[in-house]
């Protein structure tokens, strides 16, 4: 098996990244750190390293000043499912799971899990079904269907579930045929613009704009890292679109946050606006839904000659699975990693990994791809477009390889967890959540602004350096 520094010196040249750089790289600990048959601990180490590294390569670019980069294995793994430490006020996380999503029989005994947490989904499911919203009833419900037939109904009727297949049966696909055609981070250029130069500031990231359209964990944890590295991120959500309280929360430090109805005149002029002004433009809409509202990528470096545009999707840009949505869990569960965890625990049904670390190395991720884009704006000119996606993040996990004791590896207790955590002011409460965990030895990272609620800021810039 690779090390976690060989696939991170494999990730950081597979971009053009200068192989020099690496030797100013420290990554600490030993797998596992977490009860995975999967190298989930080594995922996150070197997803945020890498982002961290294009931190430090923009930071040299900016200064001419080099510096240390460090991760250690066991904080990446917490940062990796830091909205399981969050506490505000002294409180514990309420329950992030709707009553009926998880784990249900169907016809022939297998299984299909149900992401329900936003109303639609769930009232999308419950009419497929014809049944009530409740375990019992659902229960029922499947037992009448065959797997297959009901994950592709429920999507047609705006459901969000996945049946449980194994590896084979997912690369069986076509499209586990499209995923495989992609690279892990796709960086393209979409359009001829001038070098921006950087702007003035003591950060990596200071005085770029990143405007956020994203919601739940992977795009967030995405924003939330630019901003970390000082970036003024714009998170802007919809009033109309339901949320997940929590995960606002852990994934809002460091950002500002507007409402922008996009399906209203007023909306769609104040997200142009911002987006005439912004360096990052990183979303999480399926595949093309933007471009209906006139915010594709090569409609938005239209408007904004010089943008980098990033781009998250559940199951890849193209592929007859380019347009479903999806979360991590479901990703899980539709790609073999339920149905092997399950194997490798010695238990029947699906069993999921111990953190949601296709959102979470995305994330990190899509952050590096928007550094190592912006980087060659600055040399070379040019509009870019950075894609990942959740599956394509699991088919490297996937290929990292099996720890065959991993599942034996006792978990992470909250005080474990007590060293990077620190406590902070927020528009929440005082919350107590986990630092970054990449270390840089000349701009530490840090959020310069506290979580606020949605919609909490006007729809403008704050002057650059301000």
């Amino acid at each position: 098996m690779q090390s976690p520094r060989d696939l991170l010196a494999e990730l950081w040249t597979s971009v053009g990244g200068d192989a020099a750089a690496l030797t100013r790289v420290t990554l600490t600990g030993d797998e596992p750190q977490l009860p995975s048959s999967f190298r989930v601990d080594a995922a996150a180490q070197v997803s945020i390293a890498a982002s961290a590294m294009a931190a430090a390569k923009i930071w040299e670019m900016r200064s001419g000043q080099a510096q240390d980069v460090g991760v250690d294995i066991r904080a990446a793994a917490i940062e990796c499912r830091s909205e399981r430490y969050l506490r505000r006020d002294g409180e514990p996380p309420p329950p992030m799971w709707d009553p009926i999503a998880g784990v249900y029989q169907v016809k022939g005994g297998r299984h299909v899990r149900l992401h329900t947490n936003f109303p639609h989904h769930r009232d999308a499911v419950c009419k497929v079904l014809s049944c009530e919203a409740t375990r019992e009833a659902v229960q029922a419900a499947l037992l009448q269907w065959d797997g297959e037939a009901f994950e592709a109904a429920a999507y047609q009727a705006g459901g969000v579930v996945a049946l449980m297949r194994s590896r084979d049966e997912w690369q069986a696909l076509p499209q586990a045929s499209a995923i495989d055609a992609l690279p892990l981070v796709e960086i393209s250029k979409i359009g001829d613009a001038a070098p921006k130069p950087w702007p003035a500031g003591d950060r990596p990231l200071a005085g770029l704009r990143v405007l956020d359209l994203s919601r739940v964990i992977a795009g967030p944890v995405a924003g939330r890292t630019l901003a970390a590295h000082g970036a003024d991120v714009m998170l802007v959500s919809s009033p109309k679109l339901p949320s997940i309280p929590w995960l606002v929360i852990d994934t809002g430090r460091g950002k500002l946050s507007s409402f922008a109805d996009l399906t209203t005149a007023e909306g769609h002029a104040a997200l142009r606006e911002l987006l005439t002004e912004a360096d990052i433009f990183s979303q999480g809409y399926r595949p093309r839904s933007l471009a209906v509202l006139g915010f594709s990528p090569e409609q938005a470096a239209a408007i904004n000659p010089g943008l980098v545009y990033v781009s998250l999707s559940a199951y890849g840009r193209s592929g007859p699975w380019a347009e479903r949505r999806g979360f991590d869990s479901l990703v899980q569960c539709a790609t073999g990693f339920n149905h092997a965890e399950g194997q490798a625990a010695g238990v029947a049904g699906p069993k999921e990994l111990p953190m949601q670390i296709l959102d979470h190395a995305t994330g990190y991720l899509m952050a590096f791809g928007a550094m190592v884009a912006k980087a060659r704006q600055a040399r070379e000119g040019g509009s870019w477009h950075v894609q990942v996606s959740l599956a394509r993040t699991g088919k490297w996990l996937w290929e990292m390889g099996r720890l065959p004791e991993g599942l034996a590896t006792a978990d992470i207790t909250p005080a474990q967890a007590a060293p990077v955590l620190e406590d902070v002011a927020s528009g929440f409460g005082t919350l107590s959540a986990v630092r970054h965990a990449a270390l840089l030895s000349a701009t530490p990272a840090h959020w310069a602004r506290p979580a606020v609620p949605l919609g909490s800021d006007a729809p403008r810039w704050p002057v650059r350096g301000g």
